[in-house]
């Protein structure tokens, strides 16, 4: 045998190791049918349960501006603050006023007090002690009222200072320093972000089967997150236009607050630009859901015990429970997607890889897909698809050299 055959042979024999090598290390999965879940998926929005717009109560010019648009505010801070110039002066010339009338009913009570003595001494007649006692009253009407226009005049002078009716985050700003405004121009919208909910339309014709009281779960595509609501309200009316009912899908409620583009608690009611270390914490926790078994879960991927991101308009999908079914699963993360191709990796009982093309159904379970073509139950597929591809690589090339070899 020449020296070339040789080291043929050798260079087959080390790539038939190495191929049988990874071949052995490659983790799989066999398909199998389970009795899953069955869901129907609506898309819905994130809306915060307590969102306001506060708007002005009194007319003057924008004077100062604390808080903008993704600022945390604590309830009872001052977000902004209208010319208060006008406002101070009202309120001294009601304390005036205040005053002026006490006076004039202290003189008034005097005259009544005098009459009654004089009357009693029987040297005025009753109609003079009668003017002196309606005198007293009159004095005594116009003491109110002046107090009652002074605390009026406080309570606007109140109204130039603007405050935050809860805690929560500022989503819009609609004012800028050194407009006019008159009463009920909006001023600031915010939103409290320690609870939040989904707003879903659901057909008519689905309401019989998620039920009065449904099982449902969040999925957030845009952050890989499922969530367990704690509560779900179906609206007992439905749109005259569409004819769905508006089902709300409450989420759990977020203790530490949302802390993105925002400051923390603890911020003075003066503007502070957020830190690039703030994220975005919430307190969704993990629930066991009815309807669904620690080995056959509702559909999900990574469910949430806490999900950063969220925040109101955020497109979500929600999956109602309306039944169970018995489908064809495998891993998630054994499907391979190349452009318009989905495909997995079969290993037989030799251990030789195949890539398969499948066609896929909706997810069913924890971390698993449904398979609606192209496997068979109890076939087995690469869990690690681009390792499996690798091998597969290899085992060409060797089938390759011993082609080359034998010639």
């Amino acid at each position: 045998m020449s020296v070339v055959k040789k080291l043929w042979v050798i260079w087959l024999l080390l790539i038939g190791a190495a191929t049988v090598h990874a071949a052995g290390q490659l983790a799989v999965a066999p398909a199998q049918y389970r009795e899953v879940a069955q869901a129907y998926s609506a898309d819905g929005l994130v809306e915060a349960t307590r969102q306001s717009t506060v708007s002005a109560q009194i007319g003057g010019r924008i004077k100062e501006i604390n808080f903008d648009v993704g600022d945390h505010v604590n309830k009872g801070q001052v977000i902004l603050r209208i010319d208060e110039r006008e406002a101070v002066q009202a309120l001294a010339g009601s304390q005036a006023q205040v005053s002026q009338a006490q006076a004039n009913m202290q003189n008034a009570k005097a005259a009544y007090e005098r009459a009654r003595q004089l009357f009693a001494q029987k040297f005025i007649s009753q109609a003079a002690l009668d003017k002196a006692q309606a005198d007293y009253k009159v004095a005594l009407a116009q003491a109110a009222a002046s107090e009652a226009g002074a605390v009026q005049s406080s309570l606007a002078h109140s109204y130039t200072a603007v405050i935050a009716p809860y805690s929560g985050i500022v989503a819009a700003r609609l004012v800028e320093v050194g407009e006019m405004v008159m009463p009920g121009k909006p001023l600031m919208t915010g939103f409290d972000p320690a609870e939040m909910r989904v707003v879903v339309n659901v057909p008519q014709d689905k309401l019989a089967d998620i039920g009065a009281h449904p099982d449902a779960m969040v999925e957030a595509p845009s952050l890989n997150r499922w969530i367990k609501p704690v509560s779900t309200t179906v609206q007992p009316l439905a749109d005259v236009r569409t004819h769905s009912t508006q089902v709300r899908v409450y989420l759990p409620k977020n203790e530490a607050g949302v802390r993105s583009q925002h400051v923390t608690e603890g911020t003075a009611s003066h503007s502070t630009r957020p830190s690039k270390d703030d994220g975005l914490v919430a307190g969704y926790a993990e629930q066991p859901i009815a309807g669904a078994t620690a080995e056959h879960p509702l559909p999900h991927q990574t469910i949430a015990h806490t999900v950063p991101g969220a925040y109101p308009g955020m497109f979500v999908r929600v999956h109602f429970v309306v039944g169970k079914a018995s489908k064809l699963v495998i891993p998630a993360s054994a499907v391979l997607r190349r452009s318009e191709v989905v495909a997995v990796y079969v290993v037989d009982d030799k251990g030789m890889v195949m890539l398969r093309q499948v066609r896929l159904g909706e997810s069913a379970g924890q971390n698993e897909i449904e398979i609606l073509s192209g496997l068979n139950a109890g076939e087995k597929v690469a869990l690690e698809p681009v390792k499996a591809g690798m091998s597969q690589k290899t085992e060409d090339r060797r089938q390759k050299a011993e082609s080359g070899a034998g010639k």
